[in-house]
């Protein structure tokens, strides 16, 4: 898979980390911290020096109970660092939005790569600007209503959905990631089983996103505040990586990058 520059190699035994760079004042994580555009570019120099392969620029947070923001300032929170992260770095720029005129301005910036919490169902128009950037996309799991009869089967379902709007677009299949958009649409056990049953995507025939970073199913299950979830961040990495997800997108790169070595180190 080539996204911007970088060839990814799929078929092998690498797998690859996507490092977050919220530039939101709201982001449940790190809010605030680098929303400014030299503390950003100064973070995102940082993860890639950790083992970065993607830098994934979110300008407005997708936390439970957010609050959604224009198209306009979304544009104007990305824009400025985006342009900067490509003026100083060749490595890959994923746009974290759901919105086409957001993805379209990013896309004209340079972005390599669009990541839709939405799956290209909340903005019917995201999948076209996506076809004609000719950029790669990760189409994660999300759905109004949590409710479900077959959880995993509705899952898969959902995202075969996704492919197929994919698909009637004319967007590049060699270039699509899918995400089962842990912490959304879900309930505590219902992001257990995902994670557990991950390995279940393979058959969509995509590689897999695995984004758990600091999230509730961590908090919830160890009974920690979002400043301590760094382990249960890397133990999930680890899982993921065993049951063959090849991106993670995490805040603490060199943490989870050293797992991925060492878990690739025994798995291969």
């Amino acid at each position: 898979m080539k996204i911007g520059k970088k060839e990814f190699n799929l078929n092998g035994n690498e797998a690859y980390i996507m490092g977050i760079l919220n530039v939101t004042p709201d982001s449940f994580s790190d809010g605030g911290k680098f929303n400014e555009i030299d503390q950003a570019l100064f973070q995102a120099e940082k993860m890639i020096k950790d083992g970065a392969a993607i830098i994934d620029v979110g300008g407005e947070s997708t936390r439970p109970n957010y609050t959604m923001i224009s198209e306009e300032e979304e544009i104007e929170r990305v824009l400025p660092v985006i342009e900067k992260l490509k003026e100083s770095f060749d490595t890959p720029i994923s746009l974290d939005t759901y919105k086409s005129k957001v993805a379209q301005a990013g896309i004209q910036a340079g972005v390599d790569l669009i990541n839709d919490i939405w799956g290209l169902k909340w903005d019917e128009d995201m999948a076209k600007v996506i076809a004609r950037g000719q950029v790669a996309a990760c189409l994660m799991h999300n759905r109004k209503e949590a409710k479900y009869h077959r959880f995993m089967e509705e899952v898969l379902n959902d995202l075969e959905d996704s492919v197929e709007i994919a698909i009637a677009a004319g967007m590049d299949m060699s270039k699509i990631i899918l995400d089962p958009g842990v912490g959304f649409a879900k309930d505590l056990s219902q992001n257990l089983e995902v994670i557990k049953q991950i390995d279940q995507l393979h058959s969509l025939g995509f590689p897999i996103l695995l984004g758990t970073s600091r999230k509730s199913v961590i908090g919830l299950s160890l009974d920690l505040p979002v400043d301590q979830r760094e382990e249960g961040t890397i133990a999930t990495t680890v899982i993921g990586r065993m049951k063959g997800c090849k991106f993670f997108r995490v805040h603490n790169v060199e943490a989870n990058y050293r797992a991925l070595k060492m878990t690739e180190a025994i798995l291969y």
